[in-house]
């Protein structure tokens, strides 16, 4: 399993554009400088009234394929 760890500050109103399908993914880069391209509604368990902020942990298997997000 592969952790990447990076930032996240999108306020509330450009978290909904991306989810309302105005754009479905969010580029982030880590902190090694790796972008990734992930699915806005990845982070809609983190929405708050402030957007989506914080530091946060993306876990992917062997296949690069999405495990599980958190917030750390």
């Amino acid at each position: 399993m592969t952790t990447y760890t990076f930032s996240m500050n999108i306020s509330y109103q450009s978290y909904l554009n991306h989810y309302s399908g105005a754009a479905s993914t969010v580029l982030v880069v880590t902190d090694s400088g790796l972008k990734l391209q992930l699915p806005a509604l990845r982070f809609r368990p983190f929405l708050s009234q402030l957007g989506v902020r914080g530091r946060f942990r993306l876990k992917v298997n062997a296949q690069n394929k999405f495990e599980n997000i958190e917030q750390i």
